[in-house]
């Protein structure tokens, strides 16, 4: 019988984890381009000649979701297809073919004393992830972490237990098969919550700590880690469609907002729209024909088009993110209210204005203080692989290092160089 992990072996376990991690990632540090470039494609071959059994494996953890009652937008993530194991073999061969940020030259500067100073990209080193039901996160975090030099730790959660087992040996496999360290990918999956518990006080062995999932997740990581974290937020997205707003960008907008995938944290949770725009008829007709259960305030219940149902809003619809079919429905008089609204109830990931104005574009864009501000296009392209990073680890919604898709240069620090023949200072 095989003796049960005392909380002191796991201690010892996951320090061990960390050992091998610091190691793995100053190899890592000093590989070149093309041989990170080698690892991430043998990643993305593998994963599509293995797809049938990361499948398989994935499905035993959609089923046990559906035994547990998870709920459907969770379900959603937690599942992979053909579909998106190809795209995530795509993403990380868009990262191979992606510069190297490790060197790039920030600034430099010859000083009147005639040191040469130079300020570079560098490896942030050890990087932690912990997140839930997320199996794609898996690949994408070690893809960027790879090329960006690092070494990388994770911790998925229960619910994607056996598809992220299945994933962590394909990636560690091709590492080797590549003569990349295993190391550089490891998991503290087999340790439960103790593990993420002790990844989140290793600090001086993780470098960085990075939360991506909801509320609780997030808050958890924030209120108790004393590993530095770059705090990924929930997306309480706005879009706002002022007077001048056309009808057919309006309803294209706003269904690909909200329907396209409407689990994940750039689908849009709140439309306000203003009083005088002529559009909310066959914007609130589109959006109920496809599905999407509205939540409106009660200027738009007075205003709904005939056979189109809602049901009334209040300050709970304003502040939640439902990551699902549903959506808040807000009039306004006015673009100050409308800014006033989203700085009430943003979460600071990304609002969103449909405009035919010029400078209403720019008072949005000015006055919006979130991670993404985005004029006459949906909010789902606030997303690492859409604006040209190859993937994200998350999107950032803090103000300190990195804000709004984190690619390959978010996970990276900088060093400063400088080169002297003798000065010495005055």
């Amino acid at each position: 019988m095989t003796e049960p992990i005392v909380k002191e072996n796991i201690s010892a376990e996951v320090q061990a984890i960390t050992e091998r991690a610091r190691r793995a990632s100053r190899r890592m540090a000093g590989a070149n381009r093309a041989w990170k470039d080698k690892g991430l494609r043998a990643i993305a071959k593998s994963l599509l000649e293995h797809q049938d059994a990361i499948l398989a494996a994935n499905a035993k953890d959609v089923a046990a979701g559906h035994e547990n009652g998870t709920s459907l937008p969770l379900l959603d993530r937690l599942t992979l297809t053909k579909a998106r194991v190809q795209g995530l073999a795509d993403a990380l061969e868009n990262l191979a073919s992606l510069p190297d940020p490790v060197g790039n030259v920030v600034r430099g500067q010859t000083l009147p004393n005639g040191l040469r100073m130079r300020q570079i990209n560098v490896p942030m080193g050890v990087v932690a992830a912990i997140y839930e039901a997320r199996p794609n996160v898996t690949v994408d975090i070690a893809g960027l972490a790879l090329k960006s030099g690092n070494a990388v730790i994770l911790r998925g959660g229960s619910a994607a237990a056996h598809t992220n087992k299945a994933l962590l040996g394909l990636l560690r496999e091709a590492l080797d098969a590549v003569g990349l360290p295993a190391d550089a990918v490891q998991s503290v999956d087999q340790f439960g919550r103790e593990g993420a518990n002790l990844i989140m006080k290793a600090r001086g062995s993780v470098d960085v700590l990075i939360p991506r999932g909801g509320r609780e997740l997030i808050q958890t990581v924030v209120n108790n880690s004393a590993v530095p974290v770059i705090e990924t937020g929930e997306g309480n997205v706005h879009i706002f469609i002022d007077s001048s707003a056309e009808e057919e960008m309006s309803v294209n907008i706003l269904l690909n907002a909200k329907t396209h995938r409407p689990s994940v944290c750039n689908t849009v949770e709140t439309l306000l729209v203003h009083k005088d725009a002529t559009v909310l008829p066959a914007v609130l007709k589109a959006l109920s024909k496809a599905g999407v259960r509205l939540h409106v305030d009660e200027r738009v219940q007075a205003v709904l088009p005939a056979g189109v149902t809602a049901v009334p809003a209040t300050d709970e619809d304003w502040a939640t993110e439902y990551m699902d079919l549903d959506l808040a429905v807000k009039m306004v008089d006015s673009m100050p209210d409308a800014i006033a609204h989203i700085r009430t109830w943003s979460t600071g990931h990304t609002e969103a204005i449909v405009t035919n104005n010029l400078a209403n574009a720019e008072k949005f864009i000015a006055e919006i203080d979130s991670a993404a501000v985005i004029v006459n296009a949906s909010t789902r392209f606030t997303d690492g692989g859409e604006l040209g990073l190859g993937a994200e680890v998350g999107i950032s919604t803090q103000k300190l290092h990195a804000r709004g898709p984190m690619g390959l240069t978010e996970l990276t620090t900088t060093k400063w160089i400088v080169q002297g023949e003798g000065q010495v200072r005055g």
